[in-house]
């Protein structure tokens, strides 16, 4: 499905981003897999070898600096012979949680730098290096999140920059669509990943009453519906938000 396809995931050495590195590997795409923790990023890269014979690649990067993602995007076009990412999935993210009475200043800056920042340098630099290799047919998939839509207690910093995220995927769908590039979000809900499994077991017991299906997903679910977007199953689908909560927030 994917087949000489150069596809960039950040995020992708754990959680939702390794789901989507691997289904992305598996359909023939060549991956790199970009993440802060280099040698978690080396070590997926090296399992994705694992499945077929394309080249993969771990590469570190700080989403939230500009600095950090010029230096990737110069990495990754020494190591593909001037290719682009055609496929771009920001999946990199962090929360830092806490009461908005409580909330630090710094906490609130450090999550909207890597979540809502973070998505805006990536996709800025994906496009324009997409315009520069004259890709045909470019997709960008951000993660946003269900949190984003309906709030979540303890959460205003998370909440905030996801909401960001949608508003920026539905502006770039319209400013990227004369580019045949698309744009679109996904908003997963709560999902069995390191980030959920900071969350005590009461409280995750008490949120999966508040799902309709009455469990937590699993990554590779998430990883599908990028899949999906990704690739040319979608080529009439930019601008949308697509949740992906097992019915929560409905």
């Amino acid at each position: 499905m994917l087949s000489g396809r150069l596809a960039l995931v950040t995020g992708g050495a754990s959680g939702i981003g390794k789901a989507v590195a691997n289904c992305l590997a598996k359909e023939g795409a060549s991956v790199v897999v970009a993440d802060l923790k280099e040698d978690s990023a080396v070590d997926v890269a090296k399992n994705l070898r694992d499945l077929n014979d394309i080249k993969h690649y771990g590469l570190a990067v700080d989403v939230s600096s500009i600095k950090s993602v010029l230096a990737l995007f110069a990495q990754i076009r020494n190591l593909s012979d001037g290719m682009a990412p055609s496929i771009v999935v920001n999946s990199a993210g962090i929360t830092k949680d806490n009461f908005i009475l409580k909330m630090d200043e710094r906490a609130f800056n450090h999550v909207i730098d890597v979540n809502l920042k973070g998505t805006f340098l990536i996709m800025q630099n994906a496009a324009a290096a997409m315009l520069d290799a004259e890709v045909k047919r470019g997709s960008i998939v951000n993660m946003a999140s269900i949190v984003g839509k309906v709030g979540n207690i303890g959460q205003c910093n998370y909440a905030a920059s996801k909401a960001g995220v949608e508003a920026l995927t539905k502006t770039a769908a319209k400013e990227f669509a004369r580019y045949n590039i698309r744009c679109n979000a996904i908003l997963p809900g709560f999902v069995e990943t390191p980030m959920t499994d900071k969350i005590p077991d009461k409280v995750k017991t008490k949120l999966q009453g508040l799902i309709p299906q009455a469990r937590f997903g699993d990554p590779r679910e998430v990883a599908e519906v990028a899949l999906f977007l990704a690739s040319e199953k979608s080529s009439y689908v930019t601008g949308a938000c697509i949740e992906v909560t097992g019915g929560m927030g409905m």
